[in-house]
């Protein structure tokens, strides 16, 4: 039997926030739409689901850390996804043939958004404030050219004026 925390790679004195980064980190690295083919890929995604079906449990993490839980326990855990349980793996099937898109297996932007919204929010607002400070400097130096070519007009028109009055 393999230790859960190690599958994971945290401590078992991780927080739940820890342990949820280090699935989605995981999941999102050996996830079978990114390593197609890839059975090595395919068993670590299902190890890391597997685990965090029990350490994501505040419930079952307290049983496991106790060695209370039961195989008939972890079968019955929700899948991270959502998903309900599969039966014992069904032999693939040949795609069936379906009118229309096919929709994606799995949704990277909604996954990334979903996990990663607030800190796509705040990059954004950063990158706006920049703009707006950019183009304030802009500006200002805009500003300041018209300042000082006015400045060296009137500097000119009135050295221009003592020369015409001096020269009568």
């Amino acid at each position: 039997r393999c230790d859960l925390y190690e599958v994971l790679g945290v401590p078992p004195t991780a927080t739940a926030a820890q342990i949820k980064t280090a699935y989605y980190e995981q999941s999102f690295r050996y996830h079978p739409d990114r390593n197609a083919g890839s059975a090595a890929a395919a068993a670590r995604f299902a190890a890391v689901s597997d685990a965090y079906r029990v350490l994501g449990s505040a419930a079952l993490r307290r049983k496991y850390d106790r060695g209370l839980l039961s195989a008939e326990e972890l079968r019955d855990a929700p899948r991270p996804s959502g998903r309900p349980p599969a039966a014992a793996s069904p032999p693939p099937r040949a795609p069936a043939a379906r009118p229309g898109p096919v929709p994606p297996p799995f949704d990277f932007d909604a996954f990334y958004r979903a996990h990663y919204g607030e800190q796509l929010q705040r990059e954004q607002l950063l990158r706006a404030r920049r703009e707006q400070l950019r183009v304030r400097r802009e500006e200002a130096a805009a500003q300041g050219r018209l300042r000082a070519l006015s400045d060296l007009s009137i500097g000119l028109l009135f050295f221009l004026g003592v020369a015409i009055l001096y020269g009568l």
